[in-house]
C-alpha cells in the first residue's frame, strides 16, 4: 500500500459526511459539501439531473474509463402522519427494521427549512403503564416521534409547520474509539465516499496521471435502488461500486478488512474484474475478504440492470450491523483505499 494514505483524514472526512442529514430524497446538502470539495481540489465535477455528482480526471488514456461510485444517500424517514396527539406516524426510506432506529433521536426537516428535533418510540413505550411494551410489535402503526416542543393535539403540531411529507434524519451519533473502531449510523455508504475523497486528495499530491480517465460518481438513490444507473459516460469500461461488507452469520467478511463481492441478490459480479481485485491485494499485502452478500444491490448492479454495458464489481470496507448503528475499524478504512489505489493505478481487468 501507499503511505500517502492518512487515516487520520480518511476519518475526518467521514466525520464531515455522517453529520450532514441526507436520507434518500433530501440529498442537496451533501451533494453540495462533496461537490465544494470538488472545486476546492480543481476536480472538473457537475451535478446531474438526479441530484448525483459525478466528477472527472483525465487520465494517459482517454479512449478507456473507468468509473467508482459511492452513494451518500441514507436510511431515513418521512411524516406519514401527524396523530391526534401531537405525534408522528413514519414511513421508512430505505430498508432498515423499526426496532433499530427504536429510542434514537432524530430532526424533522419541514418545508420551510426549520429543523425539530425528537425521539422515535414505540406508542407503548413506559413499562410502569403497559405491561406488555417489551413484546409489542413494532411495525408503522406503532412507532411514532415524539417531538420536542410543547404539543399535544395535531393542531398544535402542524401550527408548528410539520407536514406530511417532512424528511426525518436519524442522528449518527459519530465516536471514535481509543482502540481504532468508528462508530457511527450511515457509515452505508459515506465510509466510502470519504474514502474516495480521500484518493483525490493521493491522486493530486502524487501529481502524475492515471492510466485511464476515471469518474467518480457520487450518487444519491442507492438506497432505494436506482442510485448510480444513469450519467455513465458512454466510453466506461469499467464501473466499480464503493459501499460496505455486510457482516454477519456465514459471511467472511470482518471489521478490519477490505470485501470483495463475488454475488449479491442481483446474481454474481464479474468475475474477471474480481479475480483483478484478488491478484491486487494479494500483490500488495491488502488484507481482504471475497463474499457474498444474501440481500444485498448496489449501485453497479443498478447501472447492470438498466442495461449499461460494464464490467461492474463491488467491494468496501467491512461494516457491523448494517442498515442499524454501524461500526467499522480504522484497518478496513486503510485496506479499501489501498486496494482502491492500486486498482486506479493499475491495467484493466
Amino acid at each position: 500500500m501507499t503511505g500517502l494514505i492518512n487515516e487520520k483524514d480518511i476519518v475526518s472526512y467521514i466525520k464531515d459526511l455522517v453529520e450532514i442529514p441526507s436520507p434518500s430524497g433530501y440529498t442537496e446538502a451533501a451533494i453540495s459539501h462533496v461537490a465544494s470539495f470538488m472545486q476546492e481540489k480543481g476536480i472538473p465535477a457537475q451535478i446531474t439531473n438526479k441530484g448525483a455528482l459525478l466528477a472527472s480526471i483525465k487520465g494517459q488514456d482517454d479512449s478507456k474509463h473507468r468509473l467508482l461510485t459511492a452513494h451518500v444517500d441514507t436510511l431515513g424517514a418521512m411524516v406519514k402522519e401527524i396523530k391526534g396527539n401531537g405525534r408522528l406516524r413514519l414511513t421508512m426510506i430505505g430498508g432498515f427494521r423499526w426496532n433499530s432506529v427504536e429510542g434514537e433521536y432524530c430532526s424533522i426537516h419541514t418545508a420551510d427549512g426549520r429543523i425539530f428535533t425528537g425521539t422515535i418510540l414505540i406508542d407503548q413505550t413506559s413499562v410502569h403503564v403497559y405491561k406488555n411494551a417489551g413484546d409489542a410489535k413494532r411495525d408503522d402503526k406503532t412507532i411514532e416521534v415524539r417531538i420536542d416542543a410543547n404539543v399535544k393535539t395535531k393542531d398544535e403540531t402542524e401550527k408548528l409547520g410539520i407536514s406530511v411529507g417532512d424528511f426525518v434524519s436519524f442522528d449518527p451519533r459519530v465516536e471514535e474509539t481509543d482502540h481504532g473502531f468508528l462508530k457511527s449510523r450511515h457509515l452505508d455508504d459515506k465510509a466510502s465516499v470519504g474514502i474516495l475523497m480521500h484518493l483525490i486528495d493521493v491522486i493530486n499530491k502524487e501529481g502524475a496521471a492515471l492510466p485511464y480517465t476515471t469518474h467518480f460518481l457520487i450518487s444519491n438513490n442507492e438506497e432505494i435502488g436506482y442510485g448510480g444507473n444513469s450519467n455513465i459516460p458512454g466510453e466506461t469500461i469499467e464501473y466499480l461500486a464503493v459501499d460496505m461488507g455486510a457482516i454477519g452469520e456465514g459471511q467472511t467478511t470482518d471489521e478490519y478488512s477490505v470485501s470483495i463481492c463475488a454475488k449479491d441478490s442481483s446474481g454474481p459480479y464479474n468475475y474477471r474484474l474480481r479475480q483483478h481485485l484478488v491478484s491486487l491485494a494479494k500483490a500488495n499485502e491488502v488484507d481482504y475478504r471475497v463474499d457474498i452478500y444474501p440481500y444485498y444491490g448496489s449501485d453497479a448492479s443498478a447501472a447492470i440492470s438498466a442495461g449499461h454495458d460494464v464490467v461492474h464489481g463491488l467491494i468496501g470496507p467491512g461494516i457491523d450491523a448494517s442498515h442499524a448503528f454501524e461500526r467499522t475499524h480504522i484497518k478496513a478504512l486503510i485496506h479499501t483505499a489501498g486496494l482502491l489505489y492500486h486498482y486506479l493505478h493499475s491495467p484493466l481487468a
